[in-house]
């Protein structure tokens, strides 16, 4: 027991020492770590320059756009032995005529609405007219229309002005004429070409840009790498592909979703007798590239239709309910089937970034806001510098399962901390939870109160949390003990050659007692190990560690036990748990007396592991659940207690003759 102190105290130092590294090796990294100033000021700088320099870089940020949805299709026709110039420029003359006929037939289409929407006012004031006389009815627009009326009339009523003098008459105001001339050809040509000019000149360059990048797209990649990342090609190659992949197949995917919304609307749409269904089909198959927003204006307009192109009410509810029945299907079908969520944008990012890139580039901004987005976790996921971009954009976890369930904890939600385990359950089991998520969030805080960061009134209510999560996980335990007998009987019929290791053994006819430590933490551990070994059918009690005092130890009923398992996550524990073996054994000696340490990481050997056991005397030690279900459901013997020789001193046995003589000497006095 000497030595095994000693050994603890130099792993003790040692660990003392490494702290001190570690921390010193922080504060020099912290030290040397840059200022995060200069990338904030690079990125407002690049904002600026984007706002600002719009008219240059929008028509290259939908040229870019459009080369990353081409890219996948010049590759195909260059694979099957097309030339690159007729592979590019058959690609984008089609995909720009495809846009061309788009855009011709929603300007004819809108034009014959403007055209008919004279003959929809009859309609409409019909309806406003119905509208009015059903709330006549209770006098609610009409008064609402009084208080209106006699408020502007108060409004516009001139104020009385005391008069000195008679009114002079007023002075004769200059009738205005205008003067009409008729204008030249030439002059109307000029009218009618000027407005033209701008989106011609944009979709011109945009064409130019994209052939000359779809001609160039190796070469612009090669100047890239060298420019951005030449030390690292593997990383900036990564971060290209990666890009390029997910921008790509998200323009592609989306398209593809528009489409099968969009064909079944206009069809929809034009068996209600909705007028120009053609047009509502072709702008929600554009809108919808608008996130949130798009969807929404797609249904107005021809919700507005439907009011104003029938005199009564059921076509708008008709019309109503096709369009929410296309968005259910489209949303949880059509999508998921398609692509999901693979953006890697969390919805709440999704909606930022049309915020902000309308507010950066207006209408097409807001078109081009997710794939842009898109580019930017890409960037803040391959570079150091930005990495903020993809945790506060991306939509994958920032913090591990452990290290969220004890966030949870700490600040005492158990009711999250439960939904949160709810989900991981529905792929895995109860005793794999407490195994990879659970004992190593318990790790985690038994580190804090170990390095001072953890108080303990903190520890209790991590303790209570945990307790009440255990609690809650209960009815999960109750499911999971029926489904025992049925997944063991699936796995023996599958044949699996590869030993799965949560294949626990039943525990019928067993009786485990599991006990804490010497925290309220060491409890919690000890709950979870004896919830685990009920669902394997046996009879599993825990107790608290403060059972295991001298005053207490005596009080634990251990008969019929078939083991004692103590429950430690503090490494100090060992240098008393000899005793605790050595008493815990005395009182059972029918029972298998063992410790569960719990560890994540560096995990002491097989031979280290021995020593351990022969040093304690205990019938096993192990690391982790699957191996603490095992043992305390084994069939083994326990060991025999080996009664401890002590080494008499020098000159004990002379002393005491000595002492006896003077006690007898006493005596006979």
């Amino acid at each position: 027991m000497l030595k095994f102190s000693r050994g603890i105290g130099q792993d003790r130092a040692a660990t003392a020492g490494g702290l001190q590294q570690i921390a010193f090796a922080r504060g020099a990294a912290a030290a040397a770590q840059p200022s995060r100033l200069p990338t904030l000021v690079a990125t407002a700088a690049t904002v600026a320059v984007l706002y600002f320099a719009r008219d240059v870089f929008l028509p290259l940020a939908i040229a870019i756009l459009l080369t990353f949805a081409l890219a996948p299709l010049v590759s195909r026709l260059r694979r099957v032995g097309c030339p690159r110039s007729v592979a590019v420029i058959g690609t984008v003359t089609t995909a720009f005529l495809f846009l061309s006929a788009f855009g011709v037939v929603i300007a004819m289409q809108v034009s014959e609405v403007a055209q008919n929407l004279p003959t929809y006012q009859y309609n409409i004031v019909e309806k406003v007219r119905t509208l009015k006389e059903t709330g006549s009815e209770s006098q609610i627009l009409e008064r609402i229309g009084r208080v209106i009326e006699r408020i502007s009339t108060e409004i516009s009523r001139p104020e009385p002005e005391m008069r000195a003098s008679p009114e002079p008459a007023p002075e004769a105001k200059p009738l205005l004429v205008e003067i009409f001339s008729p204008q030249r050809p030439v002059e109307t040509l000029k009218n009618i070409i000027n407005p033209l000019l701008g989106p011609l000149a944009t979709t011109g360059l945009v064409i130019v840009v994209v052939i000359f990048m779809l001609f160039e797209r190796e070469e612009l990649r090669d100047r890239f790498i060298r420019l951005v990342g030449y030390g690292d090609l593997h990383r900036t190659t990564e971060a290209l592909q990666d890009a390029g992949a997910r921008v790509g197949r998200y323009l592609l995917m989306q398209l593809v979703v528009n489409i099968t919304y969009g064909i079944p609307l206009a069809i929809g749409l034009s068996l209600l007798g909705i007028p120009n269904a053609v047009l509502w089909g072709m702008l929600a198959i554009v809108l919808r590239f608008v996130p949130y927003i798009g969807p929404v204006i797609a249904a107005a307009l021809p919700l507005f239709l439907a009011f104003a192109a029938a005199p009564g009410w059921s076509l708008l509810v008709w019309t109503a309910a096709l369009f929410i029945v296309l968005e259910l299907l489209s949303n949880n079908v059509v999508e998921p089937w398609l692509y999901g969520s693979r953006t890697g944008l969390s919805p709440l990012a999704i909606i930022v970034a049309a915020i902000f890139w309308a507010w950066l580039w207006g209408p097409v901004g807001l078109v081009l806001s997710t794939p842009l987005t898109v580019c930017l976790v890409v960037l803040g996921r391959h570079v150091p510098q930005f990495e903020f971009l993809e945790i506060l954009l991306g939509n994958e976890p920032v913090l591990d399962p452990k290290e969220r369930l004890y966030q949870r904890l700490l600040a005492g939600d158990p009711d999250e901390a439960t939904d949160n385990a709810e989900d991981m359950l529905e792929e895995k089991y109860l005793v794999e939870f407490y195994d990879t998520v659970a004992i190593p969030a318990l790790l985690l805080a038994e580190r804090d109160r170990a390095r001072g960061a953890l108080t303990n009134a903190q520890a209790a209510q991590i303790a209570q949390s945990a307790n009440t999560l255990i609690a809650n996980l209960e009815e999960i335990a109750g499911e999971e003990e029926g489904e025992e007998e049925t997944g063991a009987e699936a796995q023996e019929s599958d044949g699996d050659d590869d030993a799965d290791e949560y294949d626990l053994p039943p525990g019928d006819g067993k009786s485990v007692l599991c006990v804490g430590g010497r925290s309220d933490l060491d409890d919690v551990t000890a709950s979870m190990l004896a919830q685990t070994l009920w669902i394997q059918g046996a009879d599993a009690a825990h107790a608290g560690h403060e059972v295991l005092k001298a005053g207490n130890i005596k009080a634990l009923k251990l008969e019929g036990r078939n083991a004692v398992v103590l429950s430690v996550l503090d490494r100090d524990f060992m240098r008393h748990a000899k005793f605790t073996v050595r008493r815990l054994k005395r009182m059972a000696p029918a029972a298998r007396v063992g410790i569960v340490l719990w560890q994540e990481d560096g995990r002491p050997g097989t031979t280290e592991r021995d020593q351990l056991i022969e040093s304690l005397q205990a019938d096993f030690m192990v690391f982790g659940m699957g191996d603490a279900v095992r043992e305390a459901l084994s069939d083994e013997l326990p060991r025999s207690l080996k009664l401890a020789h002590p080494k008499i001193a020098p000159g004990y046995a002379m002393r005491r003759s000595k002492r006896a003589d003077r006690e007898s000497t006493v005596k006979a006095d």
